[in-house]
């Protein structure tokens, strides 16, 4: 069985956060508990069909890996085909295709470890840290957490009730603080964005020593993410322990655009080996990257995002080489191991071969 395939599973819940976001719990049945065990941190991809259209999205676990539920967050946004069709129509009962857990924003917890993390979170980027402050709290009894939450106001918090309660369960070990961009407080740094200044000034009060905390995670809206990453390097802390999780890829630039359809237009119609499911087949590029390629051929190659963010397409190159534009979804180690993102890969010359099974 494939970990890149489709199961359809029954919705047992669709829980209301906010007015923008929806929570969707999955009932699991026991004969494929093992297929969606998770990492705190990863993400499922979504199917349905709306409006006679395929339409994939990937979404966020909010919950710990033995809270004994599977669930994701789903927050609308304006012109959203999926997000908007959960808050109107899906409902308790209903059954979506579910693709097996995955995703690299994650780490490994030890119950022996005495570790330091700090979040970064803005809007429904709270989702998968969510689940890792769930999970580090319960799994390492003696490390501590802290959160910077960047939202409009208190009504757009999504998890507000959870995150409060969850700082009055584990007093002195989980640390909150709400930023919020159009509602004032008493305290003047939590008024505003989460912009470079506001990252920098929240680190210098809130953190002791940044450059030994064990583990740094953001996600949110790209400036925030790019704003606390830099204010995180400036105070020396190592870029192996910031973890970043993208919802979105910003656009290439014009140089690498050209570049990328120059070597497009020198590939085509060039042979690919292509295994997927056990099974391996010859593939002509067709000037586009390798995962339309392989799915112009008939190949069910697996996708979501086309964006080079959610690694759904995620395969190893097993002979020849290949150009890849976006990476945002693979960690280095898995560019080293041979791994690329198939929509944003082109095949540089003849004998390309890449694994999906991998």
């Amino acid at each position: 069985m494939s970990a890149k395939e489709f199961h359809s599973l029954q919705v047992a819940e669709v829980v209301a956060e906010t007015d923008e976001a929806r929570s969707i719990r999955f009932a699991v049945p026991p004969d494929l508990e093992s297929v969606f065990r998770f990492r705190a941190g990863q993400h499922l991809t979504l199917r349905a069909d709306i409006g006679g259209q395929d339409v994939r999205r990937n979404y966020s676990l909010c919950v710990a890996p033995d809270d004994g539920a599977l669930m994701v967050t789903v927050k609308q946004i304006a012109g959203g085909a999926f997000s908007n069709w959960v808050a109107r129509e899906l409902k308790a009962g209903d059954r979506l295709d579910v693709m097996p857990p995955h995703g690299s924003f994650t780490i490994d917890f030890d119950p022996s470890r005495a570790a330091r993390y700090v979040a970064f979170a803005g809007g429904s980027g709270i989702t998968p840290i969510m689940s890792l402050i769930r999970t580090a709290l319960k799994t390492e009894p003696r490390s501590r957490f802290t959160l910077f939450y960047g939202n409009r106001d208190a009504s757009s918090v999504i998890f507000l009730e959870q995150l409060a309660g969850l700082k009055d369960r584990y007093l002195g070990r989980f640390d909150l603080y709400h930023f919020l961009s159009e509602e004032e407080g008493d305290v003047d740094l939590l008024n505003g964005m989460l912009d470079r200044e506001t990252c920098e000034q929240a680190i210098e009060a809130f953190v002791d020593s940044p450059a030994e905390v064990d583990a740094w995670f953001v996600c949110g809206p790209g400036p925030m993410m790019d704003a606390a990453e830099a204010a995180m390097l400036d105070r020396g802390v190592a870029p192996d322990r910031i973890h970043i999780e993208r919802f979105t890829a910003g656009r290439p630039s014009a140089a690498l655009a050209a570049e990328m359809a120059q070597l497009q237009q020198q590939a085509s119609g060039l042979q690919m080996s292509v295994t997927i499911d056990g099974r391996t087949r010859k593939v002509a590029f067709d000037g586009t990257n390798i995962l339309d390629s392989a799915r112009a051929s008939g190949l069910p190659a697996p996708f979501a995002c086309k964006a080079g963010v959610c690694a759904t397409c995620r395969a190893r190159v097993t002979a020849g080489e290949v150009s890849m534009a976006a990476r945002y979804g693979l960690t280095d180690e898995e560019i080293d191991a041979g791994y690329v993102l198939t929509c944003q890969s082109v095949p540089k010359g003849d004998g390309v071969a890449v694994d999906y099974d991998a």
